[in-house]
């Protein structure tokens, strides 16, 4: 970045670059009461956050956005009381800035230490989410990172005075008010040159859709840890317990069908197709599920009043955040693997059975970021790992892969220490 350009975006990941250099030697002490002061101060001036959140709300039905979108943006007082407990506990959480990852004492007598350091300014863009908003500044001032915020525009109301109450409350803890920032400006151009910040912001996030994910991927300059979205899979094995398969594949599709470890497909061994198939349909059915099912599935519509339409490929790589599942039979566990290889987006994958070796091998042979035994995608997530809120759940594999938490969010250097050592 040319030491002459500037732009509003440019001038604030400048200051935020001058924040952030305040803010990494400081001790854990400063940071947490920073966050301890967040929390209160949503709590206490919540009406507001959720006044300005009806403005984004009434948007979004008035130009006809989807009840699962809408979801993902709303607000209440008892979601913020949440949003500020999450953020309590993540002052609870060990402080990752410092932490030794190795060390040792060299033959020729240096001492190496590899120690955990903040990045230094990170970007988020994210989509609708305004909870995202404290989630991920909360998790970037725990690991001692300035952090630049670039929600969408449906949610821009929210996000000012999100981030205006915790601008407040960091400075009013002694924290430079500029480790928390809004990009400033609505237009794609706003998103474009926080991309080519590079030597201004150290790494960006993207968290939304297939294709946020997909442009910042492919067109920023700053290096990007990707987060991915949620083709999640719900395998039931020849060997299953039918009562825990129902109620798991209900949990992790209809609990909340709007987030990214929602279940979106259901893998059924042909043996148990029988017995299993006309449970699960009306479960769903009773759900408010609609089935996008395969010619085997298709032949229970009879036998249950299940919605099944027909499956086509785009519904095996369709991430439905809705009230929809496609459905398949397949002939045994290996079948299931390829077809998971084939269409998973690398999230989570279920496999729900009680026969060991069967586990064994689908914990061995599916390539996600998450493989799950007998337990809902839903456990997907950072604070259900006791990671405290996640930056964002990375379906990558260099650096971070999974649910992101503290650790994830800093990067490593080397100390050095001799006595008058030369080479």
């Amino acid at each position: 970045m040319s030491s002459e350009s500037t732009s509003p975006v440019i001038d604030t990941a400048r200051r935020a670059r001058e924040a952030a250099a305040v803010l990494a030697p400081l001790p854990r002490t400063a940071r947490d009461g920073a966050l301890l002061a967040v929390a209160d101060a949503l709590v206490a001036r919540a009406p507001e956050i959720v006044e300005a959140n009806a403005q984004d709300v009434a948007k979004a039905r008035a130009s006809g956005t989807s009840e699962s979108i809408v979801d993902r943006l709303t607000l209440t007082t008892e979601r913020i009381e949440a949003i500020a407990s999450d953020v309590r506990d993540v002052v609870a959480l060990p402080d990752p800035v410092g932490e030794l990852v190795r060390g040792s004492t060299l033959p020729n007598g240096l001492e190496l230490r590899q120690i955990r350091v903040p990045f230094g300014v990170v970007g988020i863009i994210y989509e609708a989410r305004p909870n995202v908003t404290v989630d991920a500044a909360a998790l970037c001032l725990k690991s001692g990172n300035a952090v630049l915020l670039r929600g969408s525009s449906s949610a821009y109301a929210s996000n000012t005075a999100l981030v205006g109450v915790l601008r407040d409350a960091v400075a009013e803890a002694g924290l430079p008010a500029d480790v928390v920032q809004l990009v400033p400006g609505e237009s794609r151009e706003s998103v474009g040159e926080l991309m080519r910040a590079r030597g201004l912001v150290d790494v960006l996030i993207p968290r939304g859709g297939a294709s946020l994910i997909r442009t910042v991927v492919e067109e920023s300059t700053v290096p990007v840890i990707e987060t991915g979205v949620g083709n999640c899979h719900v395998y039931v094995d020849a060997d299953a317990d039918l009562d825990m398969a129902v109620r798991i594949l209900i949990n992790a599709k209809a609990s909340r069908p709007s987030v990214c470890n929602a279940a979106e497909t259901l893998l059924v061994h042909a043996d148990t197709a029988e017995e299993f198939l006309p449970r699960a349909l009306k479960a769903l059915a009773e759900a408010g599920v609609t089935v996008h099912g395969d010619e085997a599935v298709q032949r229970f519509s009879g036998v249950c009043d299940a919605t099944i339409v027909p499956a086509t490929d785009e519904d095996w790589e369709t991430e439905y955040l809705s009230y929809d599942i496609a459905a398949a039979v397949v002939p045994d566990l290996d079948a299931a693997v390829r077809h998971i290889r084939r269409w998973s987006s690398g999230h989570s994958e279920a496999i729900i059975t009680r026969s060991q070796p069967a586990a064994r091998r689908f914990t061995q042979l599916v390539d996600s970021t998450t493989v799950l035994v007998n337990a809902s995608t839903r456990f997907t997530d950072g604070s259900e790992f006791g990671f405290g809120a996640e930056i964002g759940i990375s379906t990558q594999k260099l650096h971070a892969r999974g649910p992101m938490g503290l650790p994830e969010l800093t990067s490593t250097k080397y100390v050095v220490t001799g006595d008058g050592h030369i080479r």
